[in-house]
């Protein structure tokens, strides 16, 4: 059973992993795709320059990363505070 401090704890670690998550999110999407994108050009990567790629490719990439590490995260952070579901 899970008490109220755990609870708090659980959200706390939650909000604060959510947090990183979307802060990648906004660095790849955001600056990486939009503000930087005259920088990151200069250099290429397979032909392309690099702030198209990421416009394009790279942030498919890191959101399909991102997915899969939070819902690990989330399943080691539920079985600590003895959330999950079986």
């Amino acid at each position: 059973m899970s008490t109220p401090e755990n609870l708090a704890a659980y959200w706390k670690e939650n909000l604060r992993l959510l947090a990183i998550c979307l802060g990648i999110w906004f660095v790849v999407s955001y600056l990486f795709s939009i503000l930087l994108v005259d920088v990151l050009n200069q250099i290429h990567i397979g032909g392309y320059p690099l702030g198209f790629w990421f416009a394009q490719q790279g942030s498919i990439y890191v959101y399909l990363v991102l997915i899969f590490y939070y819902a690990k995260k989330m399943d080691t952070l539920d079985r600590k505070y003895d959330v999950h579901e079986d």
